[in-house]
């Protein structure tokens, strides 16, 4: 199960803060400032997000498993431990290759 608290001024282990589910993406927004967001989402395996845009640059963390994201159609496997930023404006989509989680940073400019 999933810790509860904020991480805000607490220490926490960045894969027991969300829980895979079965057939679903799950997300934890760990903070949400006007600067920006920074959230952590846990996808079953086969499922991500579809290919959408956004204003800002995303900074992706893959805390476990391995994903597909592709960017403007180039498709880059991201494995645990690894990043990957998806610049401004430039559509992308997420699959999961395996169950992941990954802590997605946006900062608003």
């Amino acid at each position: 199960m999933a810790e509860t608290q904020s991480i805000i001024g607490h220490a926490a282990a960045m894969a027991k803060l969300v829980a895979y589910q079965p057939g679903a993406v799950v997300s934890r927004t760990l903070t949400d400032r006007p600067a920006g967001t920074i959230t952590l989402f846990a996808f079953d395996a086969g499922h991500g997000l579809s290919e959408h845009s956004a204003p800002f640059d995303a900074f992706a963390y893959i805390v476990d498993g391995e994903s597909e994201i592709s960017i403007g159609g180039e498709k880059h496997r991201v494995i645990e431990g690894q990043a990957i930023i998806m610049p401004a404006n430039i559509p992308h989509a997420l699959k999961a290759v395996t169950a992941f989680k990954m802590l997605l940073v946006m900062i608003r400019s």
